[in-house]
Formats: C-alpha cells, sequence, structure tokens
C-alpha cells in the first residue's frame, strides 16, 4: 500500500484509519476527530491523526485501571 500522505482528504483518512468515509463524516460533525477545513473540504493531517490515536489508546488502557 502507497504511503500516505500529510494532507488527506476524507476518503484516504477514512482508508488510513479503516472506517467509511461516512463514519468519518458523522465523527468530524461530532468533533471527536482532529479535522479541519480547505476551502469547503475537510482535510486531516497524518501527524495530527497519529497523535490523537496514540492518546486515544493510552486514554482507554487507562480507563480501565
Amino acid at each position: 500500500m502507497a504511503q500516505p500522505k500529510e494532507v488527506m482528504n476524507i476518503k484516504e483518512a477514512s482508508q488510513y484509519l479503516g472506517i467509511s468515509p461516512d463514519t468519518l463524516y458523522k465523527y468530524v460533525s461530532m468533533e471527536r476527530i482532529p479535522a479541519f477545513k480547505l476551502g469547503n473540504r475537510w482535510r486531516f493531517k497524518k501527524t495530527v491523526l497519529d497523535e490523537w490515536m496514540e492518546l486515544k489508546s493510552k486514554g482507554r488502557s487507562t480507563e480501565k485501571e
């Protein structure tokens, strides 16, 4: 698989995260995932998504303790 770009659109980000574009739109509208608008299109920075996933995975492991 090709290396993900640093700035991804909805389709690319949903593939990177392993969720459907519809689910990603829902998460963005609920402000559950970091994103920004460029013009009228949602964009996602790979490094920000990676940091967000790392935080979420650490938060989940500590929530159980």
